[in-house]
């Protein structure tokens, strides 16, 4: 089975909300799970062959603090993330209609940029009409998990 990181990047505990509820699921499919806040560079990724980003949006449509550092290195610097898979859970507000999930969608670019392939389509939580994220992410992750 594979190790999966998820990367977390949240403001508000929301998106730690979401990958404390994905860790069981994961870890009981099988899979080695460990879930960071505080990555900041290519060599936080390598003992990980498949990452799950759980990330916020906030401000105007920006990557939360957190881990803002490991997105601005991973853009600047461009490491070779082509042996990597990903999967992207991005949450946001939709009366924010320009910069929905707009943190998320920046992560996913950034992975993309360094050549990791995306497994699955990128969920994006709305939380103006779904207030616990983590019930969508538990029926999105059901799905992601086969492509593991």
């Amino acid at each position: 089975m594979a190790k999966i990181l998820i990367l977390v990047g949240t403001e508000s505990g929301n998106a730690q909300m979401v990958a404390d509820a994905l860790k069981p699921v994961l870890e009981a499919a099988g899979h080695g799970v460990d879930v960071s806040d505080k990555a900041a560079s290519s060599a936080d990724l390598l003992a990980h062959e498949v990452l799950l980003i759980v990330c916020a949006t906030h401000g105007s449509g920006d990557i939360p603090t957190n881990i803002l550092p490991l997105a601005e290195t991973l853009e600047r610097e461009r490491p070779d993330l082509r042996g990597h898979r990903y999967g992207i859970i991005a949450l946001g507000d939709l009366t924010y209609q320009d910069t929905f999930c707009g943190g998320g969608k920046k992560m996913d670019k950034v992975f993309a940029l360094c050549g990791a392939s995306r497994m699955g389509h990128r969920l994006e939580v709305d939380a103006s009409s779904q207030p616990l994220p983590d019930e969508e992410a538990l029926s999105w992750i059901e799905g992601w998990k086969a492509l593991v």
